[in-house]
């Protein structure tokens, strides 16, 4: 499936049902008098969240989301049918804004959660509620109100409590795939991921946690270079960074430029709980691992991991810290007044 992270798309609520303009006339009820019904209400659009989506590529074929009308009133004090409401399913983490005002509409992240992206027009009062003692036959109704209609951009920002982040070919989606089921494209020659991908590890049978791998950045990221920072959007859910950083390279460098991108991007990213995965030891000597990881935890002030995902060394230590600090995060946030 293709993997569709923004779109834009035209939302439009439905009219409400105009209100009537009735008279009873009943052989029997001579004094029937106005009986115009009120109109329906219009439908509604309404973002509900599907667990089982996990791209925004409908939107591409399907731009406009158009609600129903609600039904005009009718004789008899018979009110119109209200118009049936839009419901769209969205993946986990969408976020959708209006595009004039970049007011956020909707922020849906758990299952079920439902969102009123176009408000329904009411309906139209019918001439039963205009008589009075003075008017006892009046001819007035009210027409229904418009529906809201709006250009939408809507955004996807993975669901991740933690999040692979480094340089391209750094091995996040060898790693992702060794410690999840997830099974991202990877290759023995060099090459980028071009779209995030998810998978749930398991730290025990009581306990777990999402991981996202974040598509490599490059150095100028933030200026638009490369695929730029586009996927770092997915990042802003995370609790947990993990650095990922090629052995074989120059691990430091890689890590300063990093760091650097993500803090041009949003820098509360920085501040947040984050440690690092010096990658690759199969490829390289154990004692020049040992000390690049005691420099670069040294200057970084991070825990340091050497690993390989390829061989599948050091994964384990590597597991429990990610999960400890999501549950040292979980509680700072806790504690924390909303």
């Amino acid at each position: 499936m293709r993997f569709i992270d923004e779109a834009r798309v035209y939302v439009q609520a439905g009219k409400g049902g105009d209100g009537a303009i009735a008279f009873l006339r009943e052989k029997y009820r001579p004094f029937g008098g106005p009986a115009g019904g009120d109109g329906g209400r219009g439908g509604e659009v309404i973002f509900e969240v599907d667990e089982g989506l996990s791209t925004l590529l409908d939107f591409k074929y399907k731009p406009r989301l158009i609600a129903r009308d609600g039904e005009p009133g009718r004789g008899k004090q018979q009110y119109g049918h209200k118009g049936d409401d839009l419901i769209v399913r969205v993946p986990p983490g969408t976020l959708a804004f209006d595009e004039e005002s970049g007011a956020r509409l909707a922020d849906l992240v758990m299952p079920g959660e439902r969102a009123v992206i176009a408000k329904a027009g009411a309906g139209g009062l019918g001439n039963m509620h205009f008589v009075s003692s003075t008017r006892r036959a009046p001819r007035i109704a009210t027409p229904g109100g418009a529906g809201e209609r709006r250009w939408v951009r809507i955004e996807l920002r993975l669901v991740a409590e933690a999040g692979l982040v480094g340089l391209p070919n750094a091995g996040k989606s060898t790693l992702l795939g060794a410690l999840s089921a997830a099974r991202p494209k990877v290759a023995s020659y060099p090459f980028t991921t071009l779209t995030p991908n998810l998978g749930r590890v398991r730290v025990s049978d009581e306990e777990s946690f999402t991981l996202a791998d974040i598509p490599g950045l490059i150095e100028g990221a933030h200026l638009g270079l490369g695929l730029g920072i586009r996927f770092l959007r997915h990042l802003k859910r995370t609790r947990v960074l993990v650095y990922v950083l090629d052995l074989t390279g120059d691990p430091e460098r890689d890590y300063a430029i990093v760091r650097r991108e993500v803090a041009a991007f949003d820098p509360a990213l920085t501040a947040r709980p984050a440690l690092i995965a010096l990658n690759k030891l199969d490829l390289a000597e154990a004692d020049a691992a040992e000390r690049c990881a005691r420099a670069i935890a040294a200057d970084s002030g991070l825990e340091t991991f050497v690993i390989s995902a390829e061989s599948r060394i050091g994964l384990a230590p590597l597991v429990a810290a990610i999960a400890a600090r999501l549950g040292g995060a979980a509680h700072e946030a806790a504690a924390c007044p909303s």
